[in-house]
């Protein structure tokens, strides 16, 4: 033996396997990592099929079926095209006069909150074409809540059950 050479000594068996195993964990741990991170960004899907995701959290209480509220939104088809919006005015809506879809997300939010939905078509339009919307297309929404009227519904519906005309 020359003296450059250096004598290697045999690994110990099993130190490959720890050594690959470890690398697996740490690969794991990553992903579990990024996946926990990423979470928040994906917002929730409901039972229905409705996706929700929060951009900035309102404050006060949830919206019900008897308030109102004003509501700056734009609707896309999932291709990006624009359908309807309110060109950043707020638009009183009350939960029961929108589709099933829209009425759920909007039972979701808060006065201050800013919020993307995606509407299945079963929960909007489903296999009817309406206007700009083609039948069985998912609608896509940015939604902003400017302000909550509690109890506008209810105010509305008495109205309606007195003959009176809506103020």
């Amino acid at each position: 033996m020359s003296v450059s050479q250096v004598p290697l000594r045999p690994i110990a068996k099993g130190s490959v396997l720890k050594l690959w195993l470890a690398i697996a964990a740490l690969v794991a741990a990553a992903f579990a990592l990024a996946y926990c991170a990423t979470a928040p960004l994906k917002g929730e899907v409901t039972d229905s099929g409705l996706q929700f995701r929060v951009l900035e959290e309102g404050d006060g209480e949830l919206i019900t079926v008897d308030d109102g509220a004003f509501v700056i939104y734009e609707g896309r088809l999932l291709d990006g095209t624009v359908f309807d919006s309110s060109d950043g005015r707020p638009v009183p809506m009350l939960p029961n006069g929108v589709v099933p879809g829209f009425r759920e997300a909007l039972l979701k939010m808060r006065e201050g909150g800013s919020y993307r939905v995606v509407i299945p078509s079963e929960l909007a339009y489903g296999d009817q074409d309406n206007g700009p919307i083609p039948a069985n297309s998912d609608l896509e929404f940015d939604v902003e809540i400017e302000s909550v009227v509690r109890g506008a519904a209810l105010m509305v519906q008495q109205q309606q059950q007195q003959g009176l005309p809506p103020q």
